[in-house]
């Protein structure tokens, strides 16, 4: 475990199984404090990385965890335009792949009810966000890294569009265009390289709303995340890479395997 600074944390662990049973491990420790306390439990999770959820279903069942007072907020989603989000039997709905992958699998007496799995919804940004604002803010966010830095579907500006980093951290929810590159590392992963096939839209929670979590955990899963971990970590904050902002973020962990943290230099 490497300490970056007081706020920032990088873990690392031995192979990729690992970074999903770290994040799951996690999010139950998570939920059992503020269970224990009897107080409701606020995350913004992922689709991307998805192999954690069944092994969080899996401690859920067998320790009897409740989730009767937790809300999960899903990062984003795709969308079929800029009005429409891709239907739920479509292979690649993040809302489906929840379903299958978490809520499915979790015991009917212990998941929490369907008003309390949070998705975004184009044309309802701003009730996204008041929600998370009325429930006490985020306790933890959860969530992956991309190829150019992003965080959720943050996507950075492209040239002809130059924000700042103070503007583009208080960016709320919204619907916006999927860059080349998330849709080129996407294809790859997740749609067997179909890249004419990928959605050319999607709508994201904001970087506002991650930057406001009191914690921050970010699963490193991939060798290629070597490089924007690499100017996330070392760089000056920028908009072009979305998560050199977690360093303004309380509390950060990045957990990684060794194909990826083995490749970073700390000194």
């Amino acid at each position: 475990m490497k300490q970056l600074a007081k706020n920032i944390i990088c873990k690392k662990v031995s192979a990729e199984y690992d970074v999903y049973f770290d994040m799951a491990l996690t999010m139950l420790e998570e939920i059992i404090y503020h269970n224990e306390r009897n107080e409701k439990t606020v995350m913004i999770v992922p689709v991307g990385p998805t192999d954690q959820y069944h092994i969080l279903a899996e401690m859920i069942n067998r320790l009897n965890v409740s989730l009767k007072d937790v809300h999960f907020f899903n990062m984003d989603e795709y969308m079929l335009n800029e009005h429409e989000t891709v239907s739920k039997d479509n292979p690649l709905s993040f809302f489906a792949r929840m379903e299958r992958e978490f809520y499915s699998l979790v015991r009917k007496d212990l998941i929490m009810p369907k008003s309390q799995r949070h998705f975004p919804v184009p044309s309802k940004e701003k009730e996204y966000d008041k929600l998370i604002e009325e429930l006490g803010g985020v306790d933890m966010c959860f969530g992956g890294l991309g190829i150019n830095g992003h965080i959720a579907f943050n996507e950075p500006p492209e040239n002809e569009n130059e924000i700042s980093a103070d503007e583009f951290a208080e960016l709320g929810t919204r619907v916006l265009p999927i860059s080349r590159e998330t849709k080129t590392i996407n294809a790859y992963g997740y749609n067997k390289g179909d890249l004419q096939g990928m959605p050319e839209w999607c709508i994201t929670i904001g970087m506002k709303q991650i930057l406001s979590a009191k914690k921050v955990y970010i699963a490193l899963n991939r060798p290629w995340q070597v490089g924007p971990l690499k100017h996330a970590l070392f760089d000056k904050e920028t908009a072009k890479v979305p998560a050199s902002l977690l360093r303004r973020c309380k509390d950060v962990t990045f957990c990684g395997y060794r194909e990826v943290l083995d490749h970073i230099n700390f000194e």
